[in-house]
């Protein structure tokens, strides 16, 4: 994984933390579910409104990246606002697997945006590039997502994910046995470090992940 000098320029705090792990995709989890429920939704609703998720700090952050790469951060959300969002709007979660469910039970504890992907899916090396002018992909419940300007993940095929939405094409179903979480950072590499063993608690707990390992991803 490698973060290109473009985005870097416009986003210079962009840092990533990467795991991959094998694990066996199930229907969710009970613990997990009590953990979003009881702890990670009313600690949410304590502390911020619709209207005052915007001064979260990892909210923050992603809005001025998307501002500086030229994307429109109200219309183009990245993942943890949209999920964080959802819940203060009281629409709830969606239940998909254990695996989905655990990434974005990570998201709303940290504020991260996590991208999710099927390693197997993935073809050679990866770079997080910024999306390229008419460029796009089919994102997940979304239909065709316009990446141009949005921060992207990117290997030999094309553009398979971003802050905002991931593709259909490296998505988690139920077949897939190698994983890769992806928890992105535009604020620097501390977030990261601190969050590192809570998601890797979790991975362990609520998914029994196996051969897990993970990988700091910064600038210069």
């Amino acid at each position: 994984m490698k973060i290109v000098d473009e985005l870097l320029n416009l986003c210079p705090n962009i840092a990533l933390l990467c795991f991959t792990f094998e694990v066996d995709v199930q229907e969710g989890s009970p613990a997990l579910w009590q953990e979003i429920d009881e702890v990670q939704i009313p600690q949410l609703i304590a502390n911020y409104t619709t209207d005052t998720l915007s001064t979260h700090p990892q909210i923050m952050a992603s809005r001025q990246a998307y501002r500086a790469t030229g994307k429109d951060p109200a219309r183009y959300r990245v993942s943890s606002e949209a999920l964080m969002r959802r819940i203060l709007q009281g629409k709830g979660l969606y239940r998909v697997n254990n695996v989905v469910d655990c990434n974005n039970l990570i998201s709303i504890q940290t504020g991260l945006s996590c991208g999710l992907y099927n390693l197997d899916h993935i073809e050679g090396d990866v770079v997080f590039r910024v999306g390229k002018a008419d460029e796009d992909y089919e994102g997940i419940g979304r239909g065709k997502l316009n990446i141009e300007g949005l921060p992207v993940f990117s290997d030999q095929v094309g553009a398979f994910g971003s802050p905002t939405s991931d593709s259909v094409r490296t998505m988690i179903t139920p077949e897939a046995k190698r994983v890769m979480l992806v928890m992105i950072s535009f604020s620097g590499t501390t977030v990261l470090n601190d969050f590192d063993p809570i998601a890797r608690d979790y991975l362990q707990k609520h998914l029994d992940a196996k051969n897990i390992q993970s990988t700091l991803v910064q600038g210069h």
